[in-house]
């Protein structure tokens, strides 16, 4: 067992202990405790168990290396879920607070006076959470691949495990002291390497300042004026341009921006404290936590590719670092030698740049022969960097800390959904609490199996998964809370027709270009130039227009409903 794999696996195994032994200290007694946390906890330990719910496996582990290899283009995603938790935070979280439901389907049913709008929105509520969880559970499978020797699959399980103690054992009670836990490893993994790396190339100690600074070893050259002829040099365009089309940028930007105001798992934390003034001094100390390591990840990826730039190209494969051989073995990175001259060509073949490609004919390179997995950048960063196995360990423990973090989150919502919204509030409505309770246990034990084969069986990458659960989101929910809100005419038939037709349309077009028909997957083939990833922007303004036509087709909601929405936007009253 080498220093790496000690380190480790003794960092990940302490980290687990804590976890294990929050959750039987907080175990949940109470369906308020389960749903809720009881309703008691303080906006600094909302805002630490919303920005860890928050930060995921996407946040962690694969955004920095989705910018890393992406560049600019890589940016919609810091922009679209930074922009989308402000959204969040202040547009809607107060006002689904003062409503007073635990879940977005009970905020639906009670808004729109309908079992059926409930249900649509239980439905929605699970397919999202299933489809976000499964980028979680694949980011927790790669972690372990790599750093405890151990297949991509075994790990999932453990993951599955860990998360299934404390979802079932403590509920939100357990699940929010377990969340203010991971925020600190999280956080403390993430910011080491970031500081340590940025001191050996920059010599600031501030990544972000480094971000903009010169290279120690190359004076009067700025980090990324290096990328950018770094880049080019390998047939790639600049590092500060990119490729996206305007329209698709901005699609995806705001397809996880608004996603991010109708992801169930967020809002349910606006819950757990005692007050809707409580609720907004959370949501700014939360945004504080999630700023650190956003304003952190762009220099992290700069980093990232400057160092695999530099170190692995034209290298001889019979000298590559240990690293590489580890991550090797995980078929996360993959050398194939077709040229026969012993070295590694990283290079991108299919430049559309002539001059290049007959260059790199005349050096006898005969196409890319490295693949590297996007999502590994991060975690191998340390590792490239040359850093202590103890950082390389600590990485790890950070990065299951996030993927787990945002799982329990899910998980809970698919348990709440199951329990009290299709158990209690439409099938059994008479079911004890004790009942209820056991349901909604066996609803995440459920889920937890549902999620370990989801992530098995992924669509993508870490991020990517992530960001199609964003755009289900942003068609389904975000008209319907905006409308429930802001639109007092908005009925029943609306919001039911709105979200149907919005969450179809787009599960459709990222299930037909994903899953039935990859290879049409381009440009050309997508409408009006928007890709999959950023199809939910469309699938909201669809539900948008179809819910208020029909809305208008309909009869009016009824009298009380139209105070009640009247009521909810005005800070002095309380609703019953």
């Amino acid at each position: 067992m080498d220093a790496i794999m000690v380190w480790t696996t003794v960092i990940v195994t302490l980290s687990f202990m804590l976890y294990i032994g929050i959750a039987i200290w907080s175990r949940a007694g109470s369906t308020g405790d389960f749903y809720v946390a009881g309703g008691g906890i303080t906006p600094v330990q909302n805002g630490m168990a919303t920005a860890a719910d928050w930060m995921s496996a996407a946040s962690f582990i694969s955004m920095a290396g989705i910018i890393s290899f992406m560049g600019r283009d890589g940016t919609v995603y810091l922009l679209g879920w930074t922009g989308g938790y402000v959204l969040l935070a202040l547009l809607l979280a107060p006002y689904l607070r003062k409503f007073g439901k635990f879940t977005v389907p009970d905020f639906v049913g009670d808004r729109y006076y309908s079992k059926s709008a409930r249900l649509v929105a239980v439905l929605c509520a699970i397919f999202i959470s299933f489809t976000y969880v499964a980028g979680q559970m694949q980011g927790v499978g790669i972690v372990f691949a790599r750093f405890l020797n151990i297949n991509f699959e075994t790990g999932l399980i453990v993951g599955m495990l860990i998360v299934f103690i404390y979802a079932v054992l403590g509920g939100m009670k357990g699940i929010t002291y377990t969340q203010v836990a991971q925020y600190c490893v999280l956080i403390f993994a993430y910011l080491v390497p970031a500081i340590f790396i940025s001191i050996l190339m920059t010599g600031h100690v501030i990544p972000q300042l480094g971000f903009g600074s010169e290279i120690k070893a190359d004076p009067g050259v700025y980090l990324l004026d290096k990328l950018d002829i770094l880049n080019k040099e390998l047939g790639f365009e600049a590092y500060t341009g990119g490729v996206k089309s305007t329209i698709d940028t901005f699609f995806i930007t705001m397809a996880l921006m608004v996603g991010t105001a109708g992801l169930p798992h967020i809002i349910i934390r606006f819950y757990t404290v005692p007050s809707v003034s409580k609720a907004r001094i959370s949501a700014g100390w939360a945004l504080l936590f999630i700023a650190v390591l956003y304003t952190t990840a762009p220099a992290v990826a700069a980093f990232a590719r400057t160092n695999l730039l530099t170190s692995i190209n034209q290298l001889e494969y019979s000298q590559v670092p240990s690293w590489f051989k580890s991550w090797e073995n995980t078929e996360l990175i993959k050398f194939e030698d077709k040229n026969g001259d012993g070295r590694i060509q990283y290079y991108n073949d299919k430049s559309k740049d002539m001059e290049f490609l007959a260059n790199a004919e005349a050096k006898g390179w005969q196409g890319n022969e490295l693949t590297i997995h996007k999502d590994i950048m991060v975690l191998a960063n340390p590792e490239i960097a040359q850093l202590p196995p103890w950082v390389v360990g600590l990485v790890a423990a950070g990065g299951l800390a996030a993927a787990l973090s945002t799982a329990a989150g899910l998980l809970l919502v698919i348990a709440t959904s199951i329990a009290r919204d299709l158990v209690k509030k439409t099938l059994v409505p008479n079911i004890s609490e004790k009942g209820e309770l056991l349901t909604a246990r066996f609803g995440a034990g459920f889920a937890v199996c549902v999620a370990g084969y989801c992530g098995l069986n992924p669509p993508g990458f870490v991020a990517e998964v992530v960001a199609f659960a964003f755009g289900l989101a942003a068609a389904s929910f975000f008209p319907v809370i905006v409308l429930g809100i802001f639109y007092k005419r908005m009925n029943r038939e609306g919001a039911i027709f709105g979200m149907v037709l919005g969450i179809f349309f787009t599960a459709g077009y990222i299930i037909y270009f994903k899953f039935i028909n990859p290879e049409a997957n381009t440009a050309e083939n997508w409408w009006f130039g928007v890709s999959p990833e950023g199809i939910g922007t469309l699938g909201m303004l669809l539900n948008f227009v179809v819910s208020i036509v029909v809305c208008h087709l309909t009869p009016a909601p009824p009298e009380q409903v139209q105070n009640l929405v009247e009521s909810i936007r005005i800070p002095t009253t309380r609703v019953s």
